[in-house]
């Protein structure tokens, strides 16, 4: 048995061509991030948005803090990006939870391009 790789000149009809064989692997492609939105609305209290970022996704109080004015003021945030099926379990935790605490926070989550 030969040891890889072989190559052109190892096989007995030998025409003096002694490039080496190489095994091509298709590409695989990444699967699509999407991004994790919160919206601002008038009603929910900003210390249960800042509760919502430590909780599920792991921010500490000032991050959280920042990430809500951001909300606060722009309208809108991302609070993380993820995989498709992670994305969607957070967009479920943060609107089982704001709707549980009667709160109408909105999460949403979209493509990342």
């Amino acid at each position: 048995m030969q040891p890889w790789p072989i190559t052109m000149s190892d096989k007995s009809d030998d025409d003096g061509d002694s490039s080496v064989l190489v095994e091509t692997r298709p590409k695989t492609k990444r699967p699509p991030l999407y991004k994790v939105l919160l919206l601002n609305d008038d009603y929910t209290p900003m210390e249960f948005v800042v509760h919502v970022l430590e909780r599920f996704f792991g921010m500490n109080h000032a991050q959280a803090f920042e990430v809500m004015l951001t909300v606060h003021k722009r309208g809108v945030a991302v609070v993380g990006v993820f995989s498709h099926e992670i994305a969607e379990t957070k967009v479920g935790q943060v609107m089982d939870f704001a709707r549980r605490h009667q709160h109408p926070l909105q999460c949403t989550m979209e493509r990342e391009e």
